[in-house]
């Protein structure tokens, strides 16, 4: 695997709501991008609602935004974001806490979800859709990481984690009405916030992914999280799937294929939607006994039944616990051509790393080994500014 260069623009984010962490960046079919983030006004000391801004020419500039979640000085925290294809209409889903931190046990955690019908401008009432509330430690018995998806149908399904395990929810009616009862997808032996050595911090929060393409595949809903289910030195990566609407799901199956018992980090997972094959990015320490780190791809072309694993990483990098590198990889697949995204720390300087994979579903573990740029795989550093903190707001175009 071989660094490139490439030409991009980054430019600092702003909004009169502030702009502070969590940052989840979608696009429609229209072609608008939506950057959903936490708040983070300067005259407040709480993160007191969910921001969207929009861009309607690629990222080149960006609305002052518009917003959801606003009660009072309840805290609005970990929001993630998907447009249905077909309608273009916009859902987010996070959590509330009634009070960030507070031990009292009538203070608690919930995950609400919110949808626009006119690209972001208005925001539907944010509706509770969680049946066990967490705690406000923002620990495993919180509940976070609501990430939500769209079937093929219009369909919404959320999962999330917290003290009922990995936990599901789905609306078929553009997310007016959801079940009076949630489905546990599988227990958290360890919860979703766990020990990984030399990381700031680690979740296994999960990602939620529904084929809608034409393959023999469409429909079953995907989710990927990762877990210490096999030990608290062995994190793995896990994947379950549902092939009847999300009312029954599959034991869980390890999209990591190797035998080192070490650990496999933070994925993320997309579908791509013109093929049904699904893909992951992953931190993996299998090559290491220290703490040497590298990132790899998975690819399941096979409906979550079997996995292949590549390394795409340049280099390992060893990560500082005193410098947080992120919560999240993130990946995205359109028609072969996928885009895995991760942040790397060399001699305490942050990158964010894009690894160029095209042709994607030929791809071989002979034939990976032998490709060499500008043929199918290669990889793209963008050195994060030096002001960048993690709870910054910032946005890289490629020219």
């Amino acid at each position: 695997m071989v660094a490139v260069r490439a030409v991009w623009t980054v430019a600092e984010m702003t909004s009169s709501y502030g702009v502070y962490g969590d940052p989840c960046i979608i696009a429609d079919s229209a072609g608008n991008f939506y950057y959903f983030h936490l708040s983070g006004p300067p005259s407040a000391s709480l993160l007191d609602r969910i921001v969207c801004q929009k861009s309607t020419d690629n990222g080149h500039s960006w609305s002052d935004g518009s917003y959801t979640g606003l009660n009072g000085t309840k805290h609005q925290d970990k929001s993630w974001a998907v447009a249905d294809p077909k309608s273009n209409r916009v859902y987010t889903s996070w959590t509330q806490f009634d009070k960030y931190g507070s031990t009292k046990p009538t203070d608690s955690s919930n995950i609400l979800f919110s949808g626009s019908a006119d690209g972001g401008v208005n925001w539907s009432t944010p509706l509770r859709i969680n049946k066990v509330a967490g705690n406000c430690l923002d620990s495993s018995n919180t509940v976070e990481g609501a990430f939500p998806a769209i079937g093929p149908n219009g369909e919404i399904y959320v999962s999330w984690s917290g003290p009922a395990g990995l936990v599901f929810t789905k609306s078929t009616d553009r997310g007016i009405t959801w079940p009076a009862v949630n489905i546990t997808v599988s227990t958290l032996k360890q919860g979703w916030s766990f020990d990984v050595p030399g990381l700031y911090s680690c979740n296994g929060m999960p990602v939620t992914c529904c084929d809608c393409s034409n393959g023999p595949h469409r429909g079953t809903i995907y989710i990927n999280w990762s877990d210490q289910k096999n030990g608290v030195n062995n994190t793995d990566i896990f994947l379950s799937k549902s092939t009847d609407g999300g009312q029954t799901w599959s034991s869980p199956k390890l999209v990591n294929n190797d035998s080192s018992n070490r650990h496999q980090f933070m994925s993320s997972m997309t579908v791509d939607q013109s093929t049904g094959i699904l893909y992951f990015v992953f931190y993996d320490r299998r090559n290491y006994s220290d703490l040497n780190t590298d990132v790899y791809l998975a690819i399941s072309r096979d409906g979550g039944e079997s996995f292949q694993n590549f390394k795409i990483s340049e280099n390992p990098f060893i990560p500082n616990p005193s410098i947080f590198f992120g919560d999240y990889t993130a990946i995205s697949a359109v028609n072969n051509k996928v885009r895995p995204v991760w942040t790397h720390l060399n001699e305490g300087v942050l990158s964010m790393m894009v690894a160029i994979v095209d042709s994607a579903s030929h791809l071989t573990r002979r034939n990976w080994r032998r490709l060499s740029p500008p043929a199918l795989r290669r990889i793209i550093r963008i050195r994060l500014p030096a002001s960048h903190t993690c709870r910054s707001g910032s946005t890289a175009r490629q020219k």
